[in-house]
C-alpha cells in the first residue's frame, strides 16, 4: 500500500486557538464499552459502544458496518507501525463525532479479523458475503439489547460493501431499523465493479495520464521516479513486500529493478510497457485470478476467493434497494472523485429510489472528495481523516431522523454547511461544495 503524507501550514493564532482545544481534549465527552459478539459455531468477535459522557439515555443507535476487506472496529486504513504515522481510522472519527452528539454507536471488527490486520485464517479465508449480513443482522440486535440504546431510534451506517449489506439487514429488519446511511455506495453487480477497479480503471489511467505521446507505452523509469503519484499502477504491478520495503527506504532502485524483472523477458521496446499488449492482459488476468483459487486458509487483508464469488453471485443492489420499506429513511452519500465505488453508482440509486416512490431519500455529493471522503484525485483514493463538513451533514440529517431535539446542535451544524450545500431535504440530490480552503 502507497502511503500519502499530508503537509499543512497554520498560522500562530490558530496554533493559539488548537492549544485551548487540545487543552479540552482531556474532558471526558464520550463513554466506552467493550463487548464480544456470538457470531455463532465458536466463532466470535470484538466490539466496542460509545455512548454521550452525560444523560441517562436511552440514546439514538447506530450501527455501523465497514467495507471490504479484513476491517477492524475501527476500518482502520493501512498498517500501524509504531513509530510511523498514524494510520485513518474513519469508523472511529464517525463514532466518536457522533457519540459527542447524542448517540450511542456500535461498531465490530469482521469475523477472522482482529487489530492491525491479524488474521484467522480458517474463519476468513471462508468468508462469504452471507456470513457478513448474518453478522450484522446479530450486531444489531446485540446494540438495541444494550441499556444506553433506544431500540425505536436505530440507523445503520454502511460503507462501500457495507451500502450493500445495510438495505438487506435493513428489508429483513423493517420495525426494528428506522434509518440507513450508504456512505461510498453499490448499485450494481459486484463483479462490473471489481473489473472497473482492477481493469478499466488502471487501463484508461495509462492510457490518458501515462502514455502523453500517444505511442501506447508507458516509461518504467517514470513511473518508478515517482511511486506516489503512480501508485494507482504500482499497487496492481509489484508486489506488496517491494512496497514495503520502498516504504521503509525511500529507495525507488526496488521499485525499478522489480518492474524490470518483471517485463524485462518480453518488453516490446526496452524500458516501456505495452499497454495493449503487456499490461492489459497482466490487469484481466488479475481478475481473473481473484474466483480461481480455492484457498479455504487465506490471509489475503483484500478479499479471499470465497468472498468474491460470493460477491459476485449476489443481486445487484439496484435491484433490492426498491424493497427498503417506505419508513426507512435513506441518506446516500458520495465522493465525486470515488475510484472504487464511483459516482454513477450513487446516481443509479437514487433513480431506483425515486423510481418506486421511496418518499424519504437524500442523495449528497462531494466534489473533490474520494473514496474516504478525503480530498482526492479522479484516479486514486486519498488517504486521511474524513472531512469534518461530511461529519456535520451526516449528523444534520441523523439528528432530524433521529428524534433529537437540540436547537443550538442543529443551527451550529446548519450554520457550518450552509456554504456548502445546495439543499439538504426530503427526496433531494444535494451537492456540497466548500467555500474555503481544505
Amino acid at each position: 500500500m502507497i502511503a500519502i503524507l499530508t503537509l499543512s501550514c497554520i498560522s500562530t493564532s490558530i496554533f493559539k486557538q488548537q492549544n485551548q482545544v487540545l487543552a479540552q481534549s482531556y474532558v471526558q465527552t464520550i463513554k466506552y464499552r467493550n463487548l464480544v459478539i456470538d457470531l455463532g459455531n465458536g466463532v466470535k468477535t470484538n466490539a466496542q459502544l460509545t455512548y454521550p459522557a452525560v444523560g441517562r439515555g436511552p440514546f439514538p443507535g447506530i450501527l455501523l458496518i465497514s467495507g471490504s476487506g479484513a476491517n477492524d472496529k475501527n476500518e482502520t486504513v493501512g498498517f500501524v507501525h509504531k513509530n510511523g504515522p498514524k494510520a485513518p481510522t474513519p469508523f472511529w472519527q464517525i463514532a466518536q463525532f457522533l457519540s459527542e452528539r447524542g448517540f450511542a454507536i456500535l461498531r465490530y471488527d469482521k469475523r477472522g479479523v482482529g487489530a492491525n490486520y491479524t488474521i484467522d485464517q480458517n474463519v476468513w479465508g471462508n468468508v462469504t458475503v452471507n456470513d457478513l449480513i448474518q453478522d450484522s443482522k446479530k450486531a444489531l440486535n446485540v446494540l438495541i439489547q444494550q441499556p444506553e440504546v433506544d431500540p425505536k431510534r436505530i440507523s445503520i451506517i454502511g460503507h462501500s460493501e457495507g451500502t450493500i449489506i445495510a438495505p438487506r439487514v435493513a428489508i429483513d429488519n423493517s420495525t426494528k431499523v428506522k434509518n440507513i446511511i450508504l456512505i461510498g455506495t453499490v448499485a450494481q453487480n459486484v463483479r462490473d465493479l471489481v473489473h472497473y477497479q482492477a481493469v478499466s480503471l488502471p487501463s484508461e489511467y495509462a492510457t490518458q495520464v501515462l502514455d502523453k505521446n500517444h505511442t501506447g507505452l508507458i516509461s518504467i523509469q517514470q513511473i518508478s521516479q515517482d511511486p506516489f503519484r503512480y501508485s494507482v499502477l504500482l499497487n496492481l504491478l509489484v508486489p506488496p513486500s517491494v512496497l514495503h520495503t520502498f516504504l521503509r527506504t525511500n529507495n525507488t532502485k526496488v521499485i525499478t529493478n522489480a518492474l524490470v524483472n518483471k517485463f524485462a523477458n518480453n518488453t516490446i521496446e526496452a524500458g516501456y510497457i505495452s499497454i495493449d499488449k503487456q499490461l492489459k492482459p497482466l490487469l484481466i488476468k488479475g481478475y481473473e485470478n481473484l474466483t480461481s483459487f480455492n484457498l479455504s486458509k487465506c490471509n489475503n487483508i483484500e478479499q479471499c476467493p470465497v468472498g468474491y464469488r460470493s460477491l459476485f453471485s449476489l443481486i445487484p443492489n439496484l435491484s433490492i434497494i426498491g424493497n427498503v420499506s417506505k419508513s426507512t429513511g435513506i441518506l446516500l452519500l458520495n465522493g465525486e472523485n470515488d475510484s472504487q465505488t464511483p459516482i454513477q453508482q450513487a446516481f443509479l440509486l437514487q433513480q431506483r429510489l425515486t423510481e418506486v416512490n421511496h418518499p424519504d431519500h437524500t442523495l449528497i455529493t462531494y466534489p473533490n472528495l474520494g473514496h474516504h471522503f478525503f480530498p482526492s484525485s479522479e484516479w486514486s483514493t486519498g488517504i486521511g481523516p474524513i472531512e469534518p463538513y461530511v461529519l456535520a451533514d451526516l449528523y444534520t440529517w441523523l439528528e432530524a431522523h433521529s428524534g433529537l431535539s437540540h436547537p443550538f446542535a442543529t443551527t451550529a451544524a446548519t450554520n457550518h454547511t450552509a456554504a456548502n450545500m445546495t439543499s439538504l431535504s426530503t427526496n433531494t440530490t444535494s451537492n456540497s461544495t466548500s467555500s474555503g480552503k481544505r
